[in-house]
């Protein structure tokens, strides 16, 4: 049986990190590792949603189309993590609903904070008006209301954060019986 483990939170607060970390402990911890595949929200983008802009629409559709090719994965039991911000709670809640074994992992951290982890200046521009509907600056982000794992990014280290996250798995006895 595959999982959907869906990382969600402002840019900069931590998504891909420790999702990748996550990746790497499930691929070195496990007599038996599962099939595991990460899709990260700016490669994805780059390639199957390239030609979409950052408009509330194109987001919901970006966002939909990350959902739809990880629940075929998940149903062909791979573990994939996603990492995306994915700023609307709804198209969140609709995801719960159609993909497969649903986790929501929620990248919690301060836009202060975010801001200063900005290695690619995305911030800088939005701020300058050169990138418009930038989430936290001029579009929002709808936290997520009962996240399945919240991490405070902004407190806890990668490894923290990582560790979170594998604990959950391991207190769910259904996580690793393939």
């Amino acid at each position: 049986m595959g999982y959907v483990i869906w990382f969600t939170g402002l840019s900069g607060s931590g998504k891909t990190t420790v999702a990748n970390s996550v990746y790497y402990k499930l691929q070195n911890n496990y007599i038996y590792t599962p099939k595991i595949e990460l899709l990260d929200g700016d490669e994805v983008r780059a390639n199957l949603s390239k030609e979409l802009g950052f408009s509330k629409k194109d987001r919901d559709t970006n966002v939909r189309r990350i959902g739809y090719v990880a629940n075929l994965l998940a149903r062909n039991n791979v573990f994939v993590l996603v990492a995306v911000i994915s700023p609307y709670r709804d198209i969140r809640n609709e995801l719960r609903k159609t993909c497969t074994n649903f986790i929501e992992v929620y990248c919690d951290s301060s836009l202060e904070e975010c801001k200063k982890r900005d290695p690619k200046g995305l911030y800088k521009k939005a701020i300058a008006g050169e990138i418009k509907n930038f989430t936290g600056i001029d579009d929002p982000y709808e936290e997520p209301t009962c996240p399945n794992i919240h991490l405070h990014t902004d407190k806890e280290s990668i490894t923290e954060s990582s560790e979170r996250v594998m604990n959950y798995f391991n207190s769910n006895s259904t996580f690793f019986q393939w």
